[in-house]
């Protein structure tokens, strides 16, 4: 009996094997050189193009980005290079 319960849980694992690990994220980007009104734009596009990312909200004011992203799909640093190749370097706010 045990081998046909861990066989069928071992079958629904494989079946899929990111269940488990995958977590939505959020982390708010600290932005550099957003002088202007379109800058916002500019950073919140160059990070919607990034695999995984989900949601995108830019504040010129505060000079942040609000980004919710899947962390099996990307990894903080593909976010801040997006910026940074944007010519926005950002980094996360502590």
């Amino acid at each position: 009996m045990f081998r046909l319960i861990a066989s069928a849980a071992l079958g629904l694992c494989l079946l899929n094997p990111t269940a488990g690990s995958a977590a939505e994220r959020t982390v708010t980007l600290a932005v550099k050189n957003m002088y202007c009104a379109t800058c916002p734009y500019t950073v919140r596009k160059s990070l919607e193009a990034v695999p995984g990312v989900t949601n995108v909200v830019v504040s010129y004011p505060d000079k942040t980005a609000v980004v919710t992203y899947d962390d099996v799909k990307t990894e903080l640093k593909a976010l801040t290079s997006a910026t940074t190749n944007a010519g926005y370097p950002s980094a996360p706010t502590r």
